[in-house]
């Protein structure tokens, strides 16, 4: 059954000056994994507990594309010890956007991850949606071009959504590559940029990108908020599960 979990870069201030204590609170509301983004220089072992003693699970690690590049060893074996398997690219900056040398790099760290029992997937903003290789969409060309053994997806369904495509065909295109979805919902400046946004108060058809995560076997949909308008990401999260626990009450195959 699939599990909600949380992207800890939406309470990441809170997490700098409680880390234990922003857990806390994430299980409390029902988040049932989280996903990491940093470790505040804490060991794995003292992560391994908080973890354990909440009865949170480590579902993935959103990790530097210089980081896997550098330290991939390290990482897999500090996630490890954590109980995570999954590392995530999480961006790009413009000038790593060589698309070749980073299919390239891609295949050799999903290659040498894979021999040590870890799991490389990589998560999409827009960009990956507006760019193309060979007239595609980045985000197809890069896994036309690596192997699904060594890269699997981490689909940001907004993302997908604010490049111009439909979420709910992107998972269906990427069923049985696709262990975790991140969704979130979204606003629109008077510009029409995209402002992140409280699950249910946005323009992202939520139900019907989580109705087919669901059927698609997603094994985590992960609430992320990049950024919390009103300045009290605790009570965003809150929010946001909130809108999941209805979702799930209106008979939606999800553990919360």
């Amino acid at each position: 059954m699939t599990q909600v979990g949380l992207q800890l870069y939406t309470v990441r201030e809170e997490m700098e000056q409680d880390f234990r204590g922003t857990l806390e609170k994430v299980a409390e509301l029902g988040y049932k994994g989280v996903e990491f983004h940093t470790f505040f220089g804490r060991s794995a072992e003292e992560v391994k507990s908080i973890l354990d003693e909440l009865g949170l699970e480590a579902l993935g690690t959103h990790t530097s594309y210089a980081q896997l590049l550098e330290h991939l060893d390290s990482e897999i074996a500090y996630n490890k010890q954590i109980g995570n398997d999954t590392l995530i690219v999480p961006y790009l900056q413009e000038e790593d956007r060589v698309w070749n040398e980073v299919f390239a790099n891609l295949a050799k760290l999903g290659s040498r991850a894979r021999e040590q029992g870890a799991v490389l997937a990589y998560h999409n903003h827009d960009f990956e949606m507006t760019e193309e290789v060979n007239g595609k969409p980045v985000f197809d060309a890069m896994y036309e071009a690596v192997s699904a053994e060594d890269l699997q997806v981490e689909m940001d369904t907004c993302w997908v959504h604010y490049g111009g495509y439909d979420p709910v065909e992107y998972i269906g295109r990427y069923q049985g590559r696709l262990p975790i979805i991140h969704l979130k919902d979204m606003t629109r400046d008077a510009d029409g940029k995209a402002i992140t946004a409280e699950l249910g108060v946005g323009e992202v058809d939520l139900k019907a990108i989580a109705d087919a995560a669901v059927e698609a076997g997603v094994e985590w949909i992960v609430v992320e908020q990049d950024y919390c308008a009103g300045g009290k990401p605790l009570e965003s999260i809150a929010t946001s599960m909130e809108w999941v626990k209805k979702y799930a009450a209106e008979g939606a195959k999800l553990n919360v």
